[in-house]
Parts: C-alpha cells; sequence; structure tokens
C-alpha cells in the first residue's frame, strides 16, 4: 500500500531521527572521563615532575581518559587554588585529582566538588581527617609516610652529630598535614640521637623563605650544626645561607623530595640526604585511584583510608 504523501514525510522524519539518536547514544556511552589534576607551585620542581608524569601517563592512555592540570604559582595561595577547583567544578570534569595547599582550607570546595558528582582522589599533602569527618566525608589520600621519609634522613643526619648539638628545623608551611609529618619525623631522629632542636620556623617551602629563615637560624644560633629543610626547595635556600654565612662543610643541610636540582649538592655535599618519594609516580597512582572509583570500584588503601606510596632514603651517588 503507498503511503499518502503526508505519511511518507512522517515516516522519514522518524527513521531519520532514530538513524541521528543511535550515534549519538552511542557516543555518550563512550565519552571519555575528564580527570583534573589540581597541584601547589608549579615553581616547585616537584610538582612540574608530578605534572610531566601525569602527561606521560595520560598519553599512553590516551583512549581512557581526558587530562587537565593546573596548579597555582604561591606555595601560600589556597584561595587561588579554592578557584582553580571552582573553575574545574563548572568545566564539568569527572574526576579532581589534588594536592591540596592547605590541609583545612581546601575541605569546603572538595565538598563541593563531591556534591556535584565529581569524584575526588587526594594526594601529597593530605586533606585534615577531622574536618573531612565533620563534613562527612570520605576521600582516599594517595602518598607517601612523610613522618617515616624524614626520620629516614634524620636518622642518616644523626650519624654525622653527637649528643647535644644543636640543630634548626625549617618547616613548609604550618597547616598542612605533610609540613606537620616530617616536623615530626625530623623531631623523632633528634630525639632519639639526644640533638637538640633550638629553631623550628616556617620556610613557606619556597626557595627565598627558606633561604631568609636559614639565615636567621644561623645567626641567632652561632653554633648551630645542621639545617633539617622540610623539602628541596628549602634546602636550597639553606644551602645558600649556609655558604653566605661562611659555614659551608660546617654546617649539615638535608632535605627531601630528591629534585634534580638537588642532586649535584648531594654529590658535593652541600646537602646530605634527601628523600625520594617519587613525585611522577604519586600523581598516576591518583589518576589510577579515580579511574577505579569512577567505574565503580574500590581502591586499596588501609584502615585510615590510605594509599601507601614508596618513600626512600636518598644520599651521595
Amino acid at each position: 500500500m503507498k503511503l499518502p504523501f503526508a505519511g511518507r514525510l512522517l515516516a522519514i522524519a522518524v527513521l531519520s531521527s532514530l538513524s541521528l539518536a543511535m550515534p549519538l547514544s552511542q557516543a555518550v556511552a563512550e565519552e571519555k572521563p575528564k580527570v583534573a589534576l589540581v597541584m601547589k607551585s608549579l615553581a616547585n620542581e616537584f610538582f612540574l615532575t608530578m605534572e610531566d608524569g601525569a602527561k606521560a601517563y595520560q598519553k599512553e592512555h590516551a583512549g581512557e581518559f581526558d587530562l587537565v592540570s593546573n596548579g597555582i604559582k604561591d606555595e601560600t595561595d589556597s584561595g587561588n587554588q579554592i578557584r582553580i577547583v571552582e573553575q574545574m567544578i563548572v568545566s564539568g570534569v569527572n574526576a579532581l585529582v589534588i594536592a591540596p595547599a592547605d590541609s583545612k582550607a581546601l575541605v569546603p570546595v572538595v565538598k563541593k566538588a563531591m556534591d556535584a558528582g565529581i569524584t575526588v582522589v587526594n594526594i601529597d599533602n593530605r586533606l585534615d581527617p577531622d574536618v573531612l569527618k565533620s563534613k562527612h566525608l570520605s576521600v582516599p589520600f594517595v602518598g607517601p609516610d612523610n613522618r617515616k621519609g624524614a626520620r629516614l634522613v634524620g636518622e642518616y643526619l644523626a650519624k654525622k652529630l653527637k649528643a647535644g648539638d644543636e640543630v634548626g628545623i625549617i618547616e613548609g608551611v604550618s597547616t598542612t598535614t605533610n609540613a606537620q609529618q616530617r616536623t615530626a619525623g625530623f623531631k623523632d631522629a633528634m630525639e632519639a640521637a639526644q640533638v637538640k632542636i633550638v629553631s623550628l620556623q616556617s620556610g613557606d617551602w619556597e626557595i627565598a623563605k627558606g633561604n631568609a629563615v636559614a639565615a636567621s637560624m644561623l645567626n641567632a644560633h652561632p653554633e648551630i650544626k645542621a639545617l633539617l629543610a622540610g623539602n628541596d626547595s628549602m634546602a636550597l635556600g639553606a644551602v645558600s645561607a649556609v655558604r653566605a654565612a661562611g659555614k659551608t662543610g660546617q654546617v649539615q643541610v638535608v632535605g627531601y623530595d630528591n629534585i634534580n636540582a638537588i642532586k649535584p649538592m648531594l654529590n658535593d655535599g652541600r646537602v646530605l640526604a634527601t628523600a625520594d618519594q617519587y613525585a611522577a609516580k604519586q600523581a598516576v597512582f591518583g589518576i589510577e585511584a579515580a579511574l577505579k572509583m569512577l567505574k565503580g570500584e574500590k581502591p586499596e588503601v588501609d584502615a585510615d583510608n590510605v594509599i601507601q606510596t614508596p618513600v626512600e632514603l636518598v644520599t651521595k651517588q
């Protein structure tokens, strides 16, 4: 039976809509998740290495997810990092892998992201567990045991000191969990060796501030035998302060992170030791956990909701 003209038009329209709808639904089903990596200061070599590792991993797995990365210029600029996360929420990312500049200040925007249906994984610096709990949030943390890593560095330094010697600790941003844990690890090692900590000040993770703090400590405590820096950027600043004070070879410097800039100093003795927490791999571990969660799978966390990553002592090669 031949359809009237109007009927033929209707049939063609229905068939056309069906042919268009099928590939569209298939495209939606196959849409790759978008993962946002938000870091702290990209002026810090550690986070540039982290970003490079994440980009290399995405390139190897280009068919599995898209990656967008960003970071702040100043280690203490938590306000700008909050704005970056808010931008990621608006852009509709599926997952957020974040190294927070502040362990407490970033929790509200993390909640905002999770309320928007975004999967969140915490790396490098742990969000404050008590604040997360107060917001009824569960966010897995991917990273090393910072206290253990700093203790390893401190114990190696202690072999070069004797009981009663004076040292100073240059801490990272004091409101961050990893800074607190590294300071605790340094203290563990110094107290076990009966070494006296005469000064503890924040260098905000940065070279210039680390230099200023180290210079102040050396001036106020001329008998200091070592400076323990919570990251290698501050250790670089401490090395310059030691040189300026004419105490190269007399005051030991240790750090944490094993960035490339510190390696020549390990080899010539300007820096005694550091800890490698594998920046490139840490971001990848976080991305892998996020992708697993997006598939509805649970990452392998311990009882404290932590995925432990390696940390190792590094000394002269």
